[in-house]
This record gives C-alpha cells, sequence and structure tokens, in this order.
C-alpha cells in the first residue's frame, strides 16, 4: 500500500468466498462489509508480593469478531446453499477474502478471513408499499484474521 494524503474511500471493494462452486468466487457484489475485527484478550494478574498496587495485563487468546456481508437479492442462491450445507452438517470452512480498491479500482488492501463459516442468514424485510431493493444478510465467523497491504 503506498503512501498518500488522501485516505482511500470505502465504497470501491470486492468480496471473494473462496470456492462458491464456480469460476466466479465475488457471488455478486456486496454493497456493505461491517465488523472486520480482531481483539487480543488481556488476563489481569497480581503476585501478592507486588510492590506496586496494580494488576499486570498478560496477552492470551486472539478472538475475531463475526463480519456481516450485505447485497442486493439477486437470485444467486450459493449464500444459503453454504449456510444450508452448514447448518445440516456440512462445514466448508473457507478463506474469504475483503479487497478494498482505489480510485482505479486497483487493489490496495486486504483483509483475510481464515476458516470463515456462516453463522447466520438473513432475508429482506418485504413491505407492498416499500421501495428499497431487497437486501439480503449473511453473517460469517471465522477463526483468524489477517490484513494485507497490496
Amino acid at each position: 500500500m503506498a503512501f498518500r494524503d488522501n485516505p482511500y474511500g470505502r465504497f470501491n471493494f470486492m468480496v471473494t468466498l473462496g470456492d462458491t462452486g464456480g469460476e466466479d468466487q465475488v457471488a455478486g457484489g456486496f454493497s456493505e462489509v461491517s465488523c472486520v475485527c480482531s481483539e487480543v484478550v488481556y488476563a489481569e494478574y497480581r503476585n501478592g508480593n507486588d510492590k506496586g498496587n496494580h494488576v499486570r495485563k498478560i496477552p492470551t487468546v486472539t478472538k475475531t469478531g463475526d463480519v456481516t456481508l450485505r447485497r442486493g437479492l439477486i437470485g444467486d442462491l450459493r449464500l444459503f446453499e453454504w449456510f444450508k450445507s452448514t447448518r445440516e452438517g456440512d462445514v466448508s470452512a473457507r478463506t474469504v477474502t475483503i479487497t478494498l480498491l482505489d480510485e482505479a479500482r486497483s487493489p490496495v488492501c486486504s483483509w483475510v478471513l481464515h476458516r470463515a463459516q456462516p453463522k447466520k442468514w438473513t432475508s429482506p424485510p418485504l413491505s407492498a408499499t416499500g421501495t428499497d431493493v431487497a437486501i439480503e444478510e449473511l453473517v460469517l465467523v471465522c477463526e483468524r484474521l489477517d490484513f494485507t497491504s497490496l
């Protein structure tokens, strides 16, 4: 990732879902990806003979938050089929890559979700008087998150 004065926009990105059963691994354009995060959990510890009356912070495990993907309902059933197969016991963990693109649509950086699996699929709300686009959601869990500059 090259240094630049202006930050990148958050509106040009691409999501690949690992093996989606076809050559087109993007599986439709997503309108939003939210909560790509990871955190280190700390244990608090203090020796009984410590001179300072404070606890030490000791890093323990790392946790990765759930990631929500949103896209317009386009008739492509691959997201729901992945959720359905997981629900029925056929666990298919995948490597999911979220790539930020610059204004020229060249890759800038990527977030890689290792061993991602579907947790929740949500259909769009339906309303006979609504004018919004029908948006489906897929929530993923993963075991580890990596961030790379391209």
